[in-house]
């Protein structure tokens, strides 16, 4: 029998109404006549007389309540322990994420996921986007977290959150600067760029590109193979970076460096998750990849 069917007779049952039981239940009352008229015709019987004043039970229904009182029962103690068990999910999961993600963006969904499920131990890599989709390719990990949407037949990409990259200098690196930094500019503007394979590398060439700026024209004076030394470097002077705004919140909150936008350029991307196509997820990364996305739907992913 019908779960929602017999909650919807014991609740008939109970206030002896079917305009009642609709506000119970949350539901329309032709919901409710049609949820008894369908039981009723699974049983072969009536359940309910229907007076002027009330609704009285029929001999059938007298010896389904308590039935059915027990079955709705046995139904939620069944859904709570399954959820306790969901609560204490345990196993091992081995993940890859590019830098950004890695060192901004899963420290915060890490703890919370840690708080709720304690018992999956977290093993993640570090490393560029190239990196990580070899390492889904031999087996070594179970899933990647990547800033750059790659193009390979035996992977699956499947993006989860949005992000944006700003151009950064020091707050005195442009003395006369009008708010905005044009892109030709950058063929002159000392540059300073992430190592070749990284994500935010591979977005800044696209959207330059798009406009009709190749990376041979531009001034690039250093290439660097991590954010916090790409930050540092400009917070010396040494040149200007286009990097996720994700990375530069506590150093905009603390004056060590300024954005700008590009005229006519918005760099925004997606980060993806990434997985083999003939891959069937283990319990760990499908819990894991499910809170990610349910966080991300939510927009409680935070930066740090």
């Amino acid at each position: 029998m019908n779960y929602e069917r017999l909650k919807t007779f014991v609740a008939v049952a109970e206030k002896k109404s079917f305009s009642e039981a609709a506000k119970v239940l949350f539901v329309s009352q032709p919901t409710i006549t049609s949820q008894i008229k369908a039981l009723e015709e699974e049983l072969h019987t009536k359940l309910f007389e229907r007076t002027t004043k009330r609704v009285e039970m029929t001999e059938a229904a007298l010896i389904l309540i308590n039935y059915a009182r027990e079955i709705i029962r046995l139904s939620d103690a069944a859904q709570e322990k399954i959820q306790e068990i969901g609560s204490n999910i345990h196993g091992d999961l081995e993940i890859g994420c590019s830098f950004t993600i890695g060192e901004y963006i899963l420290p915060t969904f890490l703890k919370r996921f840690k708080d709720n499920f304690p018992m999956v131990q977290i093993r993640a890599d570090i490393s560029n986007s190239d990196t990580i989709i070899s390492c889904i390719k031999n087996h070594s990990i179970d899933v990647g977290l990547i800033e750059t949407p790659i193009d390979d037949p035996q992977i699956i990409l499947e993006p989860f959150l949005t992000d944006e990259l700003l151009l950064i200098a020091a707050p005195d690196f442009f003395k006369e600067s009008d708010g905005k930094i044009s892109a030709e500019s950058l063929k002159t503007i000392p540059l300073i760029m992430r190592e070749k394979g990284s994500g935010t590398r591979a977005v800044v060439n696209h959207y330059l590109q798009m406009v009709g700026i190749l990376e041979s024209e531009l001034n690039i004076v250093m290439e660097l193979g991590s954010t916090e030394s790409v930050k540092a470097a400009v917070e010396a002077g040494l040149g200007v970076s286009i990097i996720s705004r994700a990375t530069i919140s506590k150093e905009k909150k603390l004056g060590l460096l300024t954005s700008y936008p590009i005229k006519n350029i918005a760099f925004y991307r997606y980060f993806y998750i990434a997985m083999r196509k003939d891959q069937i997820l283990k319990s760990t990364a499908d819990l894991f990849l499910n809170e990610l996305k349910k966080d991300a739907n939510g927009q409680t992913i935070q930066v740090i």
